[in-house]
């Protein structure tokens, strides 16, 4: 039976053994986490947390809705037991009615099939398997990423362990920042708070990439999760960018961490030219879907696509 509890009557302890116990578990279920990215989640669960389902929420014109909170790729259902399109179905339509919107990521082991009273987007994750050794990672680096990492060597570009975090984000905030959109303040803020919680709790490594003039040119956060490294925010300069910074950054994570049995998740992306970046190191493509269910009349649907809401 599933059942919806209010955030307050959660039991951490069970929620957070489920999310390690399952078969499809990710950092971004874990209660400590979610506490870092979103002030509101409630939850659905499925027989004294056999399988869970975090609803994070916001309430604005009106309305409380369930989203994606920032640094979360994927969320959904999580078990100890095989996830069926039936499962599926079942929590989706447990979802309370007072949550009038849903846009919120599933995650890759959560099957799918059609249905009239909710639809689904399909999102893009890139995978790396690096349980091989270097040179034959390397081997399937594309010639164009090849040729970058030359670039940042021949410019002399070191890397540094010791970096704080914020130097990291002000650099995407700098120059990236303006031209994504869905970061606010309170989300940069959301992200330190984060970052130094993985780094008290060691599941972080932060590298930054330097000129030889020491000018910070990029710099990235990767997080331990089970079994997978997790590519989760980076920062680069326009110098970086010229330099290959980014490039000769994630080859060196690679090559200190193959012959390892982790994947390098890199978060993939529906931007076209970012999962091209990622693609080039031989990585392989795989989907999960986006949620979208609306309890909502006609009339306030029509209203909010007109206003660019939903």
């Amino acid at each position: 039976m599933i059942i919806y509890l209010k955030h307050e009557q959660i039991d951490f302890r069970k929620w957070d053994n489920c999310i390690g116990n399952s078969t499809n578990s990710l950092i971004y279920a874990y209660s400590w986490y979610l506490h870092f990215v979103t002030e509101k989640w409630d939850a659905l669960i499925e027989d004294d947390y056999k399988s869970v389902f975090p609803m994070p929420y916001r309430e604005k014109y009106g309305l409380k809705y369930i989203f994606q909170p920032t640094l979360t790729q994927q969320l959904g259902i999580f078990s100890n037991e095989e996830i069926t399109n039936s499962k599926v179905n079942d929590f989706i339509m447990a979802i309370p009615q007072e949550f009038k919107l849903t846009q919120i990521n599933l995650n890759t082991n959560n099957p799918t099939r059609k249905n009239n009273q909710y639809s689904f987007v399909d999102n893009l994750n890139i995978e790396l398997d690096l349980s091989i050794d270097y040179e034959t990672l390397k081997s399937s680096y594309s010639k164009n990423l090849k040729r970058n990492i030359n670039k940042a060597k021949k410019n002399s570009l070191s890397i540094s362990n010791s970096v704080k975090p914020e130097l990291i984000i002000d650099l995407f905030k700098n120059n990236k920042g303006n031209e994504v959109k869905g970061y606010s303040k309170d989300d940069y803020k959301k992200i330190i708070r984060l970052i130094y919680s993985l780094i008290d709790k060691g599941l972080v490594d932060i590298s930054a990439a330097f000129s030889k003039e020491n000018n910070l040119l990029g710099g990235l956060f990767i997080i331990e999760d089970n079994h997978r490294y997790i590519f989760i925010f980076s920062g680069l300069s326009e110098e970086g960018k010229e330099k290959g910074a980014m490039p000769f950054l994630v080859n060196n994570f690679i090559e200190n961490n193959c012959n390892s049995e982790m994947i390098f998740d890199f978060e993939g992306s529906n931007s076209p030219s970012i999962a091209r970046f990622f693609m080039s190191f031989g990585a392989k493509e795989f989907h999960y879907k986006g949620l979208r269910y609306y309890q909502i009349s006609k009339t306030k649907k029509i209203i909010l696509k007109l206003l660019g809401k939903i």
